[in-house]
């Protein structure tokens, strides 16, 4: 890490953040073409290995959705330490997100605004892509589909239909889907975690899964909804027990948050804040989400976890997984690796024996 912070960082950091950022993927998408037909084994330790929806996960830490959008990379994942990824936001429909500039990094902070608005290069592009990588043989970890809703879908059934174009055309390539309905950078997107519009989407959402699964006489893909920490606490109470009633998959807690009261110097700078100022609130949610589902439900702790302690704070809170996106960006990409290599020392060091022994016990 010392090598990224005092040589490639500052050098990425000479460049805008979204420059930097499409430089990289470019970079890593190429080195996928090169070793990506090379077998690698994630990173894993028996005590880090989990099931969560029936999904074996070799360890707990994921790359959370928004850093390979398209899924250009998947491949070179886990060999930095991942044991899983989620892809996208995803669209039904190419789209070119808001204009720019709109990803703006916060140094002192450690953290970032962003307001790209679902840039996508539509699900039938990544469909494509996804089914490329598919064939031949199995991905060597859990991959994720993250969904969200075209910017021109407008109106309850166009909406419906935008997500089941998506879930549709991307079902049959993910391990899991995701549900996003709590990005603050798509005009209408948040209302639909209403709890009305929140059970006819995912319901509608759980039938093609049902639907699929019959066809190919299999289980259906695990669901989950990701949530946003801005949510009132009757607001996300209705939230989880819709979640719970429909028996998802779980909840992913949380996407980025509108407030800046962690960062009240970038009041006027409108987007999502993500990365360490929102580490209590994106805690918080997840410890109300927990309490509002009994524990019955897996939630997928992200928002603000760049260090091993982090990660084990919000594992003890509730998650049965973590995920990690903004820290990487400050932290490097060996992070992943350094997170698990800790999750090892502080178990030994409170003798657990199984990561998914200390889901919750905070609560």
């Amino acid at each position: 890490m010392s090598l990224y912070r005092s040589v490639l960082r500052p050098l990425l950091f000479m460049k805008d953040a979204e420059t930097a950022h499409e430089q990289t993927m470019e970079l890593l998408q190429s080195a996928c073409q090169i070793t990506g037909r090379i077998p690698v084994t994630p990173f894993t330790y028996p005590s880090l290995r989990t099931e969560v929806a029936g999904i074996c996960f070799p360890n707990p830490v994921g790359l959370a959705a928004g850093c390979d959008k398209n899924g250009v990379a998947i491949n070179i994942w886990p060999r930095l330490g991942f044991g899983f990824v989620e892809i996208g936001t995803v669209t039904a429909e190419p789209q070119p997100g808001n204009p720019r500039p709109r990803v703006f990094r916060l140094l002192e902070e450690e953290a970032i605004i962003n307001r790209l608005g679902f840039n996508s290069e539509g699900a039938e592009k990544v469909a494509r892509r996804l089914s490329s990588i598919r064939r031949g043989r199995p991905l060597s970890m859990p991959l994720g589909v993250n969904i969200g809703k075209t910017k021109r879908a407008v109106g309850d059934e166009a909406v419906l239909n935008d997500y089941r174009s998506s879930f549709r055309r991307l079902v049959r390539y993910a391990d899991f889907m995701v549900v996003n309905v709590s990005s603050p950078n798509t005009p209408g997107l948040r209302q639909w975690q209403d709890s009305a519009k929140l059970m006819a989407l995912l319901s509608m959402l759980q039938e093609e899964a049902q639907a699929v699964a019959n066809l190919r006489r299999i289980k259906p893909v695990p669901l989950f909804v990701k949530v946003s920490p801005d949510m009132a606490p009757d607001d996300l109470e209705t939230a989880s027990h819709v979640a719970l009633s429909l028996k998802l998959a779980g909840i992913i807690a949380s996407n980025t948050t509108i407030s800046r009261d962690m960062v009240p110097k970038y009041a006027n700078e409108a987007g999502g804040l993500s990365g360490t100022p929102i580490r209590a609130l994106a805690l918080q949610t997840l410890r109300q989400i927990y309490k509002y589902t009994n524990g019955k439900l897996p939630i997928i702790g992200v928002g603000g976890i760049s260090t091993a302690e982090d990660a084990y704070n919000r594992i003890k809170a509730g998650a049965s997984l973590i995920q990690i996106y903004t820290g990487l960006v400050f932290k490097g990409p060996y992070l992943p690796l350094a997170i698990n290599k800790g999750l090892i020392k502080l178990m030994e060091r409170d003798g657990v024996k199984k990561i998914s022994d200390i889901v919750g016990v905070d609560n």
